[in-house]
């Protein structure tokens, strides 16, 4: 079904809006993967906070013009599934690496991050990042053992204090 300059005008509005509001964007071939699947995979990102949208690279390409995604133009070839990562910038690789695990016919071409193209062999880079309370985890974790190490210090110059004192 063709569409009109109308249509297209809109889906690229859209497309436009997603990738300027976007933490990140990453691109997949999704050829050979049943509906059944794919509907598994878009319930999944709506609960990550992920948009999915199926566009056409010509009008993928006007979408990302002017944007932060702009480098993401050469690998818009083929079959396209873009995932707008709008929560956290990892959210959309990890779920596109745990997906592919277990489909073997989606491919993830390439993904971008604060207008870094980074090739789909490196998506641990986003995958791999930890959400805000992750991070926050991490960090406590830190700071409590930093301040367990500090007393232990304190404790063991106390004692050593003592004893020059007993001698």
């Amino acid at each position: 079904m063709a569409l009109s300059l109308k249509d297209k005008q809109a889906i690229v509005g859209e497309v436009n809006d997603a990738a300027k509001a976007a933490l990140s964007v990453v691109l997949a071939d999704s050829r050979g993967v049943t509906v059944s699947a794919m509907t598994e995979l878009r319930k999944q990102a709506r609960e990550a906070g992920v948009q999915m949208r199926i566009v056409r690279n010509t009008l993928a390409r006007r979408a990302f013009a002017d944007t932060t995604y702009e480098c993401l133009e050469q690998a818009l070839t083929g079959p396209t599934l873009i995932a707008f990562s709008m929560e956290h910038p990892g959210a959309a690789a990890r779920l596109f690496k745990d997906f592919a695990k277990s489909q073997k016919a989606f491919e993830v071409k390439a993904m971008a991050y604060e207008g870094e193209l980074i090739p789909a062999a490196d998506i641990d880079r986003l995958a791999t990042l930890p959400t805000y309370d992750e991070a926050i985890a991490k960090l406590m974790a830190t700071m409590k053992e930093a301040a367990a190490g500090k007393l232990v210090r304190t404790l063991a110059a106390l004692r050593d204090q003592k004893q020059e004192e007993a001698a």
